[in-house]
């Protein structure tokens, strides 16, 4: 059973302890509402349990067939050839003529950037790992692209722009009514270093793929998360909601966003933007955020607009006016905001750059190429509440008489790119870009962060 089948049953058994509930309160019309709920809810887990079973079904056959088996020889060989290539490169073994042509025949045409290209099966894998709880990319749009560079055209406001009549053997009449707009992009490299130890290449291929999954994962899903808060930053500057109650909050909603794009909305905030949400109550006591019916591990706004919570190192609340403001995105992040994926991943690995040789480890140097640009400015709004001084996750790990939110140990952790997206969402007037050293770069988040702090 999958993991949609499995969550889908614990609804059913929620919804079932909610019947059994009402009926012990007396509450018989709720408890039969709950009941048609429940009803709805097993008719369409059964028939996705159909589906999976048909599913399974099709793949026994195959496997009977011997096809199955084919597919798995050949990922394993593609996943051997490419292990085989990264221990060749710092002389733990040699490439076979089966070897060379397996990877020879994996790569998708001239890359950009050379190394040794990722196999799909592995990028595959880490675009599943990096999409989890806490991943942002699947909130927006995202689109592959093939090209480094290219253009979309768009029609802003195109579901109230009405088609004009045409008469029989006329001529379309050109609308003055619907602006189109061209978006543009061009990906940009992406890329960190890891740093493995030669015990670690000497293990199995199974343990070095699973390793190497993992890592670019994390580091690709922290990546987009940074691209995609700094866009949306970008977007809202200077146009920050401020709120201090329910009231503020359903005229965002209501007012503020088109109800077209209110439909499909969501709310993204941190641990203190999720902490405030959390404590507010209607006039009869009762919590506005409420467990999704259908997933109950997951919360909705107003029974509506789903939430997804980040970490505030992620989304981190900015300092205002003695206290903290927490940031809250409402709005529909796919129709604001497009990722432009190249898909690509290509690594290259040394032993002996840098002080690798001196620590008797190898570097492995991943890149990957994407880009994130604005599509309708007007599907996102950022809401800000106003915390007290000393409330709050991000003040608390800022501390007192100016300690600092972050060491410089720790930004020089960090990638140019990834510093920069960091001082946007904070709100700093970085001088710099990335066409300068990371040491000015550093420097210079570090002057902000101080200016910042008083």
């Amino acid at each position: 059973m999958n993991e949609e089948l499995r969550k889908m049953l614990d609804s059913i058994k929620a919804k079932k302890q909610e019947v059994r509930d009402l009926c012990k309160e007396g509450k018989v019309e709720d408890a039969e509402k709950a009941k048609k709920e429940l009803i709805g809810l097993q008719a369409q887990f059964d028939l996705l349990y159909d589906l999976e079973q048909e599913k399974l079904d099709d793949m026994q056959q195959k496997a009977e067939a011997g096809n199955a088996k084919k597919v798995v020889d050949k990922a394993k060989k593609v996943e051997g050839a490419f292990v085989n290539a990264v221990r060749a490169a710092v002389g733990k073994g040699a490439l076979s003529e089966e070897d060379k042509e397996i990877l020879n025949s994996m790569n998708e045409g001239k890359d950009e950037d050379g190394g040794l290209t990722v196999p799909k099966d592995i990028r595959t894998a880490v675009r599943e790992l990096r999409r989890s709880e806490d991943a942002l990319e699947t909130l927006v749009n995202v689109e592959r692209v093939a090209t480094l560079s290219g253009s979309r055209v768009i029609e802003r406001h195109a579901d109230q722009t009405p088609f004009d009549n045409v008469e029989e053997a006329a001529e379309f009449p050109e609308a003055s009514t619907p602006q189109f707009e061209k978006v543009d992009y061009t990906v940009k490299k992406k890329g960190g270093i890891l740093k493995v130890t030669q015990e670690l290449l000497s293990d199995t291929s199974e343990n070095i793929i699973g390793y190497l999954k993992k890592w670019i994962a994390r580091k690709a899903k922290a990546t987009r998360n940074f691209m995609i808060i700094a866009k949306v930053r970008e977007i809202t500057q200077g146009a920050e909601v401020q709120v201090e109650g329910l009231d503020d909050l359903k005229r965002i909603f209501n007012v503020l966003l088109d109800p077209a794009i209110a439909l499909g909305a969501c709310v993204v905030t941190n641990q203190d933007g999720y902490n405030w949400l959390d404590t507010l109550k209607d006039k009869d006591g009762r919590y506005i955020m409420q467990p999704d019916p259908t997933k109950p591990m997951d919360v909705r706004l107003f029974g509506r607009y789903p939430v997804k919570k980040v970490s505030n190192k992620t989304m981190p609340s900015v300092a205002a006016g003695g206290g903290q403001k927490a940031p809250i995105i409402c709005g529909d992040l796919k129709e604001a905001v497009t990722i432009f994926d190249r898909e690509t991943l290509t690594i290259d690995i040394s032993s002996t750059a840098g002080e690798l040789w001196k620590t008797d480890q190898t570097g492995i140097k991943v890149r990957e190429r994407l880009d994130i640009q604005e599509v309708d400015g007007e599907a996102v709004i950022m809401a800000e509440y106003l915390m007290a001084a000393g409330s709050g996750a991000s003040a608390a790990s800022i501390g007192q008489e100016g300690e600092k939110a972050y060491t410089r140990a720790e930004i020089e952790a960090m990638t140019k790119a990834g510093i920069l997206a960091l001082g946007a969402q904070l709100g700093y007037t970085m001088t710099t870009t990335e066409a300068n050293t990371k040491e000015q770069i550093v420097a210079d988040f570090m002057a902000q962060q101080e200016a910042a702090q008083g």
